[in-house]
C-alpha cells in the first residue's frame, strides 16, 4: 500500500470533529492481490466469507450470496499511474463510473473486469472533480459486460443492510457488509493548509469497512442495486489520522446518474445542480488566530458576487444565515443551496460591514 497516495484533511464535517479520506491510491506494485483477473464467478465465494451471517444462518447468507453474484462482475478494478481503485461498470458500451480522484491526471488507464483474463485499456470521457465523479471507456468491451443496476436514492433508508464492493488494498472483488448510518451528509476532503479542496453534499453514510482501493467501487443494497459509489472515509486526528472505523461515505446513486449521463451525452457536466458565489477564496485568522471568514481573492466576471457587487479583498462572514469562518463552511453552505436561489451575503470592507442579496449562480 502506497500510504502517500492515501490523501487526509483535518476538516471538520457536519456537527462531528473528525476528517475524511480519499479511499484510492493504493500502489499496484507489491500490493496484495494486484493483477489478479476479478473474475467474479471464480471469487463471489470467497468473498462471501468476509460478510458474517445473521444467528440463525440460512436466508440472509443466500440473501448475501445472491447479492455478491448478480453486482460483482459489474465491479471492476482500475489502475492509474500505478495506483488502484475501483469501478463499477455502467452500461454494455464500455463506460464505467468511477471517482475523479482514482482518475487523477490519468487519461489511458488499465482495468480489470470479470471477464478479462488480463488488464483491459481504457479512456478517459471526462473528469468532475466537484463531485469527485469521472466516467472512463473500455477501448474494447469484452463478451459478457455486465452493467450494474442503479438504485433510488430516495429510498434509501437509515438502518438497512448494504455490501462494499472493490479492491481494499489491492484485493480485488473484496466484499464487506454493514448497515446504512445516515443518510444526507455533506463532507469535505482536505487540501493543504486546512483549505477544502471537495465538498458533496447528501452523501450516503456507512458502517462497512472501506479501505484505500475501494473507491470508485459499489455500495449495493439486498436488492442487488448500486445506491452509493463508495469515496471517502472517516479518519480521527486524534488518532494520529488512523481510520476511524465504520464511518465511511457513498456518492448517492442518483447523482451519480445525473453527472455519468451527461458525461456520456454531452463529453462534459452540462447542468451540475451545484450552487456556487462566483469566487475564488481564501481562509482568513483573527488576532487569535482563529478562523476568521474567506477574503475574496477573485471575482468571476458576470457571477453571482460580481453582480451583487462583491470584490476582491471583501471578507465573507456569512451566507444567508450561516456563519461562515472558513472556505470550507462556505463551500458546506452552497451545498445546501441551489443555482438561481436568492440569499444574503454578508461580509467586511475597510472594516464595515455590509450585506447584500444575491442570485447563486452554477458551479
Amino acid at each position: 500500500m502506497n500510504a502517500s497516495r492515501t490523501r487526509a484533511s483535518r476538516l471538520p464535517w457536519a456537527a462531528l470533529v473528525c476528517s475524511v479520506v480519499l479511499l484510492s491510491g493504493c500502489s499496484g506494485s507489491g500490493s496484495a492481490g494486484s493483477g489478479s483477473s476479478g473474475r467474479a464467478e471464480a471469487t463471489a465465494t470467497q468473498a462471501v466469507q468476509a460478510v458474517a451471517p445473521a444467528a440463525d444462518g440460512g436466508d440472509l447468507q443466500l440473501d448475501y450470496q445472491k447479492v455478491i453474484k448478480d453486482v460483482l462482475p459489474s465491479v471492476v478494478q482500475i489502475e492509474a499511474g500505478g495506483d488502484l481503485g475501483s469501478g463499477v461498470v455502467y452500461d454494455g458500451k464500455g463506460h464505467i463510473v468511477t471517482n475523479a480522484h482514482v482518475v487523477g491526471d490519468a487519461k489511458t488507464l488499465k482495468v480489470t473486469t470479470a471477464n478479462s483474463e488480463s488488464p483491459l485499456t481504457a479512456t478517459l470521457v471526462y473528469s468532475y472533480p466537484q463531485q469527485d465523479l469521472a466516467v472512463i471507456k473500455l477501448d474494447k468491451v469484452p463478451n459478457g459486460l455486465r452493467a450494474a443496476v442503479f438504485g433510488d436514492s430516495a429510498k434509501v433508508r437509515v438502518g438497512q443492510i448494504v455490501l462494499a464492493m472493490g479492491s481494499p488494498l489491492g484485493l480485488s472483488s473484496s466484499v464487506t457488509q454493514g448497515i446504512v448510518s445516515a443518510t444526507g451528509r455533506t463532507v469535505s476532503e482536505g487540501g493543504g493548509d486546512g483549505e477544502a479542496t471537495t465538498t458533496i453534499p447528501n452523501m450516503v453514510q456507512t458502517s462497512a469497512a472501506i479501505n484505500p482501493g475501494n473507491s470508485g467501487g459499489a455500495l449495493v443494497d439486498l436488492d442487488s442495486h448500486v445506491i452509493g459509489i463508495p469515496t471517502l472515509a472517516a479518519i480521527d486526528p486524534n488518532l494520529g489520522n488512523s481510520a476511524a472505523p465504520g464511518i465511511g461515505f457513498a456518492i448517492p446513486a442518483s447523482m451519480v446518474r445525473t453527472v455519468a449521463d451527461q458525461i456520456i451525452k454531452d463529453g462534459k457536466v452540462t447542468d451540475s445542480g451545484r450552487a456556487a458565489l462566483g469566487i475564488a477564496g481564501r481562509t482568513v485568522l483573527d488576532d487569535s488566530l482563529q478562523p476568521a471568514g474567506v477574503a475574496v481573492v477573485q471575482v468571476k466576471s458576470g457571477g453571482a458576487a460580481d453582480k451583487a457587487g462583491i470584490q476582491e479583498g471583501d471578507v465573507i462572514t456569512q451566507l444567508g444565515d450561516t456563519p461562515i469562518t472558513t472556505i470550507t463552511s462556505l463551500a458546506e453552505a452552497l451545498a445546501a443551496d441551489k443555482p438561481g436561489q436568492r440569499t444574503s451575503v454578508t461580509f467586511t470592507r475597510d472594516g464595515s460591514a455590509r450585506t447584500v442579496d444575491v442570485t447563486l449562480g452554477e458551479q
